[in-house]
């Protein structure tokens, strides 16, 4: 079989781009795995670098395959490769190369770690991306410790719903902004006090917390930083903080963006297996019907995260 069934994008722009349609079948070499895919998931990145924003980041030759979360099985590895055809595998791949939307996909074998026991394909793909980046900020970035207080901000999202369980994790006070519907919902997941964004200010009634993780820019951004104590750190996972602004309130700021690493997917697939870590996922499309996954996600109210199935 040369061929495989993908979603593939011909020209930037809305979701009509997105191709579901007959592609050539990877071939992997040194160091790398090809992998069949089981699942994938919906990611924001997915609709932006659909639609061009991150052309002058992320340099694609067209057409291209969207996608940078899988779970799957090992189909071929190369000369010496740790994995082997069989093997039930979970990765964030290259960003810089052709995603998860399709039956197959390429993945340097440095990225990738053993699926999760406990739970299903589906379930799994769900997790790489969204729960790297929750990793990188808080743990990497902002050092969340025992004790310390946590703002974060779209805490119902993919990135929030982890963000929540692992600074509860380290001991951390959590702080949830969310609409009301979700407010229960995260506090079953470890939030101590949740924040109605559409009724209520968060910088009226947040004071002095010791970091602010931020889903949402924009705005939202510029109101956070009068709630850092000094020394605090925000950390955003969309458009780069300012260092200036960070010094004008005496804070520090970082800039996520989530990168692979299998070391670290390893130590989350462990929390999963352990029961210490759930994976919320709002709904499960077929492949072929990526174009409605992405026109869902991109409305930017998903509990958790949007799964396409490939097997």
């Amino acid at each position: 079989m040369t061929t495989m069934k993908a979603v593939r994008i011909h020209e930037y722009g809305g979701p009509e781009v997105l191709k579901y349609e007959d592609a050539p079948k990877p071939q992997a070499g040194a160091g790398e795995l090809l992998i069949r895919v089981h699942a994938t998931s919906v990611n924001p990145v997915d609709w932006k670098i659909r639609a061009g924003y991150l052309q002058q980041m992320l340099k694609y030759k067209l057409p291209m395959i969207p996608g940078w979360d899988v779970s799957g099985v090992v189909e071929a590895a190369g000369p010496g490769a740790r994995f082997q055809p069989g093997d039930e595998v979970y990765s964030r791949p290259d960003m810089s190369r052709d995603g998860t939307y399709a039956e197959y996909v390429i993945v340097k074998e440095s990225e990738v770690a053993p699926k999760p026991k406990s739970i299903d394909h589906s379930t799994a793909a769900a997790i790489p991306l969204a729960a790297l980046t929750a990793w990188q900020a808080l743990y990497d970035a902002a050092k969340i410790a025992t004790g310390q207080k946590l703002l974060i901000h779209g805490a119902a999202g993919g990135v929030g719903t982890f963000a929540v369980q692992l600074a509860k994790l380290k001991g951390a006070y959590v702080i949830a902004t969310a609409s009301k519907k979700n407010h229960d919902f995260l506090r079953s997941l470890g939030a101590d006090e949740c924040i109605d964004y559409n009724t209520t200010k968060f910088e009226d009634v947040v004071h002095d917390v010791d970091a602010v993780l931020d889903t949402i820019t924009g705005e939202t951004m510029e109101r956070s930083w009068k709630v850092l104590k000094k020394g605090g750190i925000l950390v955003s996972i969309l458009e780069p903080p300012k260092p200036e602004k960070a010094a004008a309130h005496g804070c520090r700021c970082h800039h996520t963006f989530v990168q692979a690493n299998a070391e670290q997917l390893g130590e989350i697939a462990k929390l999963v297996d352990a029961g210490r870590l759930k994976v919320i996922i709002e709904k499960v499309y077929p492949l072929s019907e990526a174009r409605a996954a992405q026109e869902s996600n991109a409305q930017g109210h998903t509990r958790g995260k949007i799964v396409l199935r490939v097997v």
